[in-house]
């Protein structure tokens, strides 16, 4: 027992071989703030299994990258460390090939799209891929649009990115999109961007409202230039090592938990991508509007390049077609 109590407390392993009654506790990692409404939906989530299960089942949050950055905690969910996880599509791709497509950039042409896409049987079809690499697929959180900020040289046309080393997700996708944008890519955890732009090591970065200004980027990259580029989504996922270890109907009750979450998750989301821009505009930010037809142009050698089998070429057709 205090082998177990031990393991607990330094790696986060929440379930064991436990009784079909006994409470149970799943740990859940997110590398963001207190208050963002990713976090936030998860804790809510655990409100729902708690009420669900006569509070056999909880959530116990840990976030502000407490147990890691997400590429690292990916793998402790693989290997049942770590229970629950929330992360974006962008570090699962070269994991799981199927949600490299929701990356691509422009491919969305709305928020509404979006949701129209992963809340169906594309969504589902994706989810279901991430099983045979030890994870449970379980919902989509918004991501928001993407958009760049820099330091010193405002982004005003595609040229402007021409050698700018520009921080991103550690995704190959993501890569190859910064170098058909002309900019040189940096590949980094979210916890080092805020010093790597202070000091130089990149120009700027890129991503949403409430990450910019969470992350308090907008402190020192001034710059925020409207390419929305992206409206990749965050995915909810949970280890299958865990998985396997909920009854039938406990398992029934987590995905039902994940998806009513949803709901909590996209209106907090609303509200904070409103109060998230208000901040960063009254903090003195320069927010630039750009011709986005010029830069959604220059994305054809990415799709050449990541969409190449049939299952991928198949769910971009899908996609493309969704009303």
């Amino acid at each position: 027992m205090k082998l177990t109590k031990i393991l607990g407390l330094a790696f986060g392993i929440a379930l064991g071989a436990t009784a079909a009654n006994a409470q149970v506790t799943l740990r859940s990692a997110d590398i963001h703030p207190d208050g963002y409404p990713t976090v936030d939906a998860v804790k809510y989530m655990g409100e729902l299994l708690s009420q669900r299960t006569n509070g056999k089942l909880k959530i116990q949050v840990m976030n502000n990258s407490v147990l890691g950055q997400e590429k690292d905690t990916i793998e402790q969910t693989r290997f049942g460390v770590i229970d629950l996880n929330r992360v974006n599509a962008a570090p699962f791709n070269n994991l799981v090939p199927e949600t490299t497509v929701l990356g691509l950039p422009f491919l969305f042409r709305s928020t509404e799209h979006m949701h129209k896409v992963v809340d169906g049987p594309i969504g589902d079809e994706i989810l279901a891929a991430f099983e045979k690499h030890g994870l449970i697929g379980l919902a989509y959180y918004d991501s928001g649009a993407r958009s760049f900020y820099t330091t010193k040289k405002p982004i005003t046309k595609l040229a402007d990115l021409k050698g700018m080393k520009i921080r991103v997700q550690q995704s190959d996708l993501w890569i190859a999109m910064m170098q058909a944008f002309g900019a040189n890519p940096t590949p980094m955890p979210m916890g080092e961007v805020y010093s790597s732009l202070e000091t130089g090591v990149v120009d700027g970065a890129e991503n949403n409202w409430p990450s910019y200004e969470s992350a308090r980027h907008y402190e020192v990259a001034k710059n925020y230039t409207l390419t929305e580029h992206s409206l990749n989504p965050e995915i909810l996922v949970m280890s299958k090592i865990s998985w396997d270890k909920l009854t039938p109907e406990d398992q029934k009750i987590v995905r039902q938990a994940a998806k009513d979450s949803v709901v909590k998750m996209r209106e907090l989301w609303t509200a904070r991508e409103k109060s998230s821009e208000a901040k960063v505009r009254a903090g003195g930010a320069n927010v630039i509007t750009v011709n986005k037809d010029e830069f959604s142009a220059a994305m054809k050698p990415v799709y050449d390049k990541f969409v190449t089998d049939a299952k991928q070429k198949a769910l971009l057709e899908k996609i493309q077609a969704t009303k």
